[in-house]
């Protein structure tokens, strides 16, 4: 074959190559933009927030979140998509304020909700109704102090939690569920966290 066709052909395969990868390319921003984004709910993207930088739900936007759709369960899971079993009762819910002095010998202070959920031995086949789970939130929050501001976390723990105090980590939901995902508290040095910056050691 003439040198020339050659290059011609190759020349030929590498443009068709390029167009390829182009509208592949196109086609996965299309697929992105089209599908995924539309699907992320605002919760989803403070989740995607949340996970990035550390913060914690506060009160104030969990019952936002409820508010707007209290006909629908109320779900709770974990990571591995594990939920706790229907028929859960809301037993409790505490306005914690916590004082602390951490290893830099800086004191802290900040409040948290809590809201204890226990599953009876024989429980029902459904789950709490955000309507529900409000009508307590609001009942409690005539009777005590309840800082909207404040870290909510879930406490909680059976053969597949366990019993601890979870963050909210994301809320979404279907036609006929909120889905509240809970992650699992983990701890930290905040004279380290203060210092990172300066490399100086986190008890010093």
């Amino acid at each position: 074959m003439p040198l020339s066709l050659q290059l011609g052909l190759s020349a030929a395969n590498v443009t068709a190559q390029i167009a390829a990868a182009r509208t592949e390319n196109r086609i996965f921003v299309r697929f992105f933009i089209g599908s995924v984004w539309p699907a992320m709910s605002p919760g989803a993207m403070a989740n995607a927030r949340r996970r990035r930088y550390g913060d914690r739900m506060k009160t104030s936007e969990f019952i936002t979140l409820l508010r707007r759709s209290t006909d629908k369960q109320l779900v709770f899971v974990n990571d591995e998509g594990t939920t706790i079993h229907s028929g859960y009762h809301l037993t409790e819910l505490k306005a914690g304020s916590l004082d602390t002095v951490d290893c830099g010998g800086q004191k802290n202070r900040w409040n948290e909700t809590i809201v204890q959920l226990w599953v009876p031995q024989e429980a029902d086949d459904d789950f709490m109704t955000a309507e529900t789970f409000l009508s307590i939130y609001d009942k409690v929050g005539g009777m005590i102090a309840i800082d909207p501001e404040a870290e909510i976390r879930i406490e909680y723990g059976d053969e597949n939690f366990f019993p601890s105090n979870y963050d909210v980590d994301l809320v979404t939901q279907d036609e006929k569920t909120i889905r509240v995902q809970l992650r699992p508290p983990q701890t930290t040095c905040k004279a380290r966290d203060r210092r990172a910056e300066a490399g100086a050691s986190c008890c010093n």
